[in-house]
């Protein structure tokens, strides 16, 4: 069927393969995902992750129903100490990584999990503000990239039924671009009288799945729509409003001010250097300045 003209960069499109009902997210991430690796210097294998992990964090977030912060985050006790991606309901997308100081980095391109973040977790957390309970899902660290981690986290969830493709590369103009491809089912609505040919429906989207390339998984030169049609067309695709992702950093400074206001005097004067304080934000790496006289005018206001 015709899907139109394709959607661009920094969106997430979802998608229905009307022959299964099998649902699925693209997610492309081109401007966003630049922007967010390139406010640091990390090494490739980390910054290659966190573009994976960026694009795995839009497609989950759009699979679920939810009105906060989405955030996945990689843990354990290699060179990678930790690593962080959030998403807002309303597509603000931001991740950063934390290294362990004195650790040496692996190699210069991609690097398995188990050298990278070495024995950890992953974590999956949904936030809608202080009157609402948290979910979290935790799972151990258990595959050679995120793609298989995030396979063992599917295995163990009861949220989630589903396979995911990911991707994460610079261009030869040396622009970060990251891509996911997920699939979804939904055992509890599928027809129990329809067992054998929903199982064999489902085997053969994910061999249609596994066909995308990484290249095409995240080239400008291919749109959204193309790629779908190519992947599942024998099964009739229909595509629905794509949701946009943009880089937003949700520090402020008033956010930073009520932390130095909540500091005694003492911390306050450990963290001055030459008379002043500066303050960075991890996940976009804005720093701001504060000089004795404007802390001296917080703790008074």
């Amino acid at each position: 069927m015709g899907m139109g003209i394709g959607m661009g960069d920094d969106a997430v499109q979802p998608f229905k393969l009307d022959g299964s009902g099998f649902h699925g997210r693209l997610v492309r991430l081109g401007p966003a995902a630049d922007r967010i690796i390139g406010r640091h210097d990390y090494a490739p294998p980390v910054a290659g992750l966190l573009a994976e992990s960026l694009a795995l964090t839009g497609a989950l977030a759009a699979a679920l129903k939810f009105d906060g912060v989405f955030t996945l985050q990689l843990s354990g006790d290699g060179p990678l100490k930790f690593l962080v991606t959030d998403v807002t309901s309303d597509g603000n997308l931001r991740g950063y990584a934390g290294l362990r100081e004195g650790a040496p980095m692996p190699g210069t391109g991609r690097a398995p999990i188990p050298r990278l973040v070495g024995k950890g977790y992953l974590a999956f957390t949904v936030d809608q503000g202080v009157h609402t309970e948290r979910y979290q899902g935790i799972v151990d660290l258990i595959g050679g990239t995120l793609q298989d981690c995030v396979h063992h986290y599917f295995r163990q969830s009861d949220q989630f039924s589903a396979v995911v493709k990911l991707h994460g590369g610079r261009t030869r103009d040396g622009q970060w671009r990251a891509g996911a491809l997920m699939l979804q089912r939904s055992p509890e609505t599928e027809d129990p009288n329809r067992q054998d040919a929903t199982e064999e429906a489902w085997r053969e989207a994910l061999i249609m799945l596994g066909s995308c390339t990484d290249d095409e998984l995240i080239a400008r030169d291919v749109s959204a729509h193309a790629l779908l049609y190519r992947l599942f067309h024998e099964d009739g695709v229909r595509v629905f409003e794509p949701r946009s992702l943009q880089f937003s950093c949700r520090c402020t400074d008033r956010k930073v001010e009520r932390v130095l206001m909540a500091l005694r005097d003492d911390e306050l004067e450990e963290m001055m250097v030459d008379g002043k304080i500066v303050v960075t934000c991890e996940f976009c790496n804005e720093s701001r300045v504060f000089d004795r006289e404007q802390v001296t005018g917080l703790r008074s206001s």
